[in-house]
Formats: C-alpha cells, structure tokens, sequence
C-alpha cells in the first residue's frame, strides 16, 4: 500500500507543479503550426517511443495536424542504426523529411539526453540539427541537466522526488501532457468516439 500511495504521490506532486504559461504558449505553437500547414515530428527513445506514436495519432486524428513519429517507421530506424549508428536515427530521417522552420519538434524523453554519460544522443543531435534549420523544440522530461531540458524553446519538467519512480511517472506524466494537448478546444477538432 506504501508503495502505491508514493507513485500517486508523485504524480500529483509533478501536476501540482504544471506549468500552465509554458502550456498556454506551446497550444499557440500547435494552433500557429496548424495554420501555417506545418508539421510536427515526435521523438523518443523505449518507453518514450511508445508515447511519440500514440501522440502523432492524437494530433493528427483529433487536431488535424500532421504528425510524424519517425519510430513508426520501423524498417528506417534500424537500417539507420545499422549502417549510421543508432546516435544518426532522428537526425537522418528528419534530414530526408526536409524539416524546417515551418515545422515544430515535440521531444518525449526522461533524461532529455547527455553528451557526459553517453545517453540519448540521437535526441540531442536531433535538437542540434533542427536548430540551425529555426526548428521550435518543446520537450517533455524528467531531469534538469539533460541536454533537452537546456535547449528548448518550451519543456515541461516533471519535478520528481523519488529518483526510483522518475522513468515510469516522466512516461506516465508525458501522456497526461500531450493528451491535455490534443483535448484542448482550441486544438481539437474531431470528436473521440468515447
């Protein structure tokens, strides 16, 4: 029961936290990304994956805008990481995709990536390459010193205390994130059947 009380606790904690001026300024950026026939890729990496493909489904079902989850394409992203490396995955195939400034790059990761210990550089190599095409990023993690965290234009920080929950409640709290996105009347459109 402790157990269960201290996850809860940690995902109330992070929502008490929410940042609703960042929230206010990333629909604006959904809104103005619709209107200018934008795109929106979405990036992660194991568990953060997941939740970039569910998400390009919300936004592109329920907000009619044209959402990409590079992941999604299974066959590229392990050709890439065979023949480039698995650090060029998302660099390579948003190279192919032409990203530009007229697009936005929306980022779901618990570290956020980290040149010092090696992880999650395709994330951060992804950032580096959009930024010098004017790409907006906004970013859903659960660590301050992650790379993603330092360099976007707007990122949500899921402020958790108990270290042993921060990958399952940053997961768990990057859905509750996006799905405020696509409900949000501004952005929704479509009706959810249920």
């Amino acid at each position: 029961m402790n157990f269960i009380r201290a996850y809860f606790d940690e995902v109330t904690n992070c929502l008490s936290k929410f940042n609703n001026k960042h929230f206010n300024q990333a629909i604006t950026e959904f809104k103005n990304l619709r209107k200018r026939n934008g795109r929106l890729f979405i990036i992660g990496i194991g568990g953060s994956a997941a939740n970039s493909s569910h998400a390009a489904n919300d936004f592109r079902k329920l907000c009619m805008i044209n959402a990409i989850a590079p992941v999604d394409n299974i066959s590229e992203i392990t050709a890439r990481t065979n023949d480039e490396g698995f650090d060029n995955i998302f660099i390579d195939s948003l190279l192919v995709s032409k990203i530009s400034g007229k697009d936005l790059l929306l980022i779901f990761s618990v570290g956020g990536g980290n040149l010092k210990k090696k992880v999650s550089i395709n994330i951060i190599k992804a950032i580096k390459f959009v930024k010098k095409k004017k790409v907006k990023v906004i970013s859903i993690v659960g660590r301050k010193d992650g790379y993603a965290y330092k360099n976007s234009n707007i990122c949500f920080f899921t402020d958790i205390q108990n270290k042993k929950f921060v990958t399952p409640v940053c997961e768990s709290v990057q859905s509750l994130i996006w799905h405020l996105f696509v409900s949000h009347p501004t952005l929704k459109i479509k009706n959810t059947t249920w």
